[in-house]
């Protein structure tokens, strides 16, 4: 396999120009603290969705509502990445942030005045997920700009998200319970806000705006170039990297099998078994277990990262599984623990392979690519969650979901591309992804 630049086989050679920044300088407190205000309110809505829209519309209508969302977010997310290395990924986040404070005010407002229209949810979900689209692909490209080394920051902020997905579902069951489904909605718009606000502090050196820097030397001229061209630029950029694309291909299958049918499937049944407060209590275990995996990446540099991520990954299998074989409340918590230490794992090592061994000029727009393929999945499983359990049994599905998960590490395995992927050595790039003073 090859690639334009940096082979994925090789150690990229450190820069020694490279500016090197402590990792809680103020470039990155303000970043992380944007991420991690953001992700608590994001915890909180797969339990808002699942509780409220579930009591009012049932399984169908929380897999449409999450369907939507999921699947505007593909539709556009290779546009978002195109956007955030023409314009700044700063400037497409901070844009998305403000959309988002609007879906979710509505959205708030619907909910505390009596029983929002359907029409309305889906729209909103539409809405936030073209949002989504346009500030994701900017998230992996930040991180090598506000971090002196990529992994170390990456499982820092896995271990915020790890932190809000242990409190998050929890105080939005709590809230759900005490008040309405429109107190979280109000919430998560306010992380926005913040989120919007911290972004817009951050500042970049005068000498390595994008003015000043290779990749951006041609700014002038970028708005009038084809953005079919550049859509075809990162796709070929994507395309050399075979453990790229062969690891969105399984996680595509994922999303159909594990990922996308989880929420519908297994709120519903951990719902009825146990009640509401359970299922809530197990999302939080699930955040309590991302924790341990996002520390455990702090500590470990595996030399083959994707390999020690495949071993990780297989440990997923006992969240599908525990809902599966109906367990009480110690297993399903132990087995949601168990399943994000994996996925919080996996996804450190993932998400560092991915910045490392991509040119910074082109990593907004290879990263849209891989977000849309796997995401894709997702929300293929999450509408077909509904009209599956007429085929089968919810229990029945998800031992479908244990028996992929296990198949697709088995398959991660066997590709020598993704099993002998080598670490790459971090370089800072300078910042290139943001206006001199303020978006």
């Amino acid at each position: 396999m090859t690639t334009t630049q940096t082979p994925h086989g090789r150690r990229a050679p450190a820069d020694p120009q490279a500016v090197q920044l402590p990792l809680w300088d103020r470039r990155f407190t303000l970043y992380f603290t944007a991420r991690a205000v953001s992700l608590l309110g994001d915890a909180m809505m797969p339990v808002a969705v699942a509780l409220a829209v579930g009591a009012l519309y049932g399984i169908s209508g929380v897999g449409l509502v999450l369907g939507v969302w999921t699947g505007t977010f593909v539709l556009l997310a290779l546009f978002g990445g195109v956007f955030a290395d023409r314009f700044g990924a700063r400037r497409m986040m901070i844009g998305a942030d403000l959309v988002r404070v609007l879906t979710q005010g509505v959205l708030a407002a619907a909910f505390f005045t009596g029983k929002p229209p359907f029409w309305l949810l889906v729209t909103m979900a539409a809405l936030a997920g073209a949002a989504v689209a346009m500030f994701l692909p900017g998230v992996n490209g930040m991180v090598p700009l506000v971090a002196r080394e990529p992994q170390r920051a990456n499982a820092t902020l896995k271990v915020a998200d790890a932190l809000a997905h242990l409190l998050g579902p929890a105080l939005a069951g709590l809230l759900i319970t005490l008040t309405s489904a429109g107190t979280v909605y109000a919430i998560d718009a306010g992380t926005f806000l913040l989120s919007a606000l911290c972004l817009a502090l951050i500042r970049f050196d005068p000498a390595a705006t994008p003015s000043h820097t290779p990749a951006a030397a041609d700014s002038r001229t970028r708005t009038g170039r084809s953005l079919r061209r550049e859509l075809h630029q990162g796709w070929r950029e994507f395309r050399a990297r075979t453990w790229m694309w062969a690891v969105i291909l399984i996680w595509m299958g994922y999303g159909v099998l594990v990922f996308g049918p989880l929420v519908p499937l297994g709120s519903a049944l951990v719902g009825v078994r146990l009640g509401p407060d359970a299922y809530g209590l197990a999302v939080s275990f699930l955040g309590a277990g991302t924790v341990l995996g996002g520390l455990l990446a702090l500590r470990l540099r595996p030399v083959r990262p994707l390999a020690a991520g495949t071993v990780a990954m297989a440990l997923y299998t006992a969240l599908p599984l525990c809902i599966a074989l109906g367990a009480g409340l110690p297993v399903l918590l132990a087995g949601h623990a168990l399943g994000g230490a994996a996925i919080a794992f996996w996804s450190v090592m993932w998400a560092t392979s991915v910045q490392t061994h991509t040119p910074s000029a082109v990593l907004n727009r290879v990263t849209a690519y891989e977000q849309a393929g796997s995401v894709s999945g997702i929300a293929l499983g999450q509408m077909l969650a509904g009209p599956a359990t007429a085929l089968a049994s919810p229990d029945r599905l998800l031992w479908v979901s244990a028996g992929a998960c296990l198949l697709g590490c088995a398959t991660l395995f066997a590709i020598p591309a993704i099993r002998t992927l080598h670490r790459a050595v971090a370089t800072v790039h300078p910042p290139v992804a943001g206006p001199p003073p303020r978006a």
